[in-house]
């Protein structure tokens, strides 16, 4: 998985978490692109690590009986990046009434080029009864040890 590197953090209480990642030439497709698949890779990547930023392992969540799904993901191809580029690598939740949240990720270039927007669908699903959580929010609320990295 990508490497995270020094200055990823978060803007204090804006909920707003980005990593730096170094893109590697194994990553890369024929055209000597970052391949397609890869953006999702470090977009998760990213996800993981607001959740530990605000405190959240991924062993709390399962200790819980929960755990995140993607139910949707959309991606939008800006700029290029190639093998040796920097890019960083934003999070942001935005919580919802229901069983879903949405979130947000820019990739974007140390000259501030973005590369790639990600917006998805999440959810939490119980993995007892394999249904979707009511109320996300509650569940990463209750376990995060700092809730302003998700904006809660």
């Amino acid at each position: 998985m990508a490497e995270q590197q020094p200055g990823a953090g978060v803007e204090a209480g804006a909920g707003v978490y980005s990593v730096g990642i170094t893109v590697r030439g194994y990553e890369t497709d024929t055209q000597g692109h970052l391949n397609q698949a890869v953006y999702l890779q470090y977009a998760e990547h990213a996800r993981w690590s607001i959740l530990m930023a605000a405190g959240i392992r991924q062993a709390d969540l399962i200790e819980k009986g929960v755990g995140p799904v993607a139910l949707e993901n959309t991606l939008r191809y800006r700029s290029e990046l190639r093998a040796g580029d920097e890019v960083s690598v934003s999070c942001r939740f935005l919580w919802g009434e229901r069983k879903t949240f949405r979130i947000e990720q820019v990739f974007t270039k140390p000259d501030g080029t973005v590369a790639a927007e990600l917006t998805g669908v999440g959810g939490l699903l119980d993995l007892k009864e394999r249904r979707m959580v009511d109320d996300p929010k509650e569940y990463f609320r209750a376990l995060a040890t700092d809730a302003r990295v998700l904006d809660l």
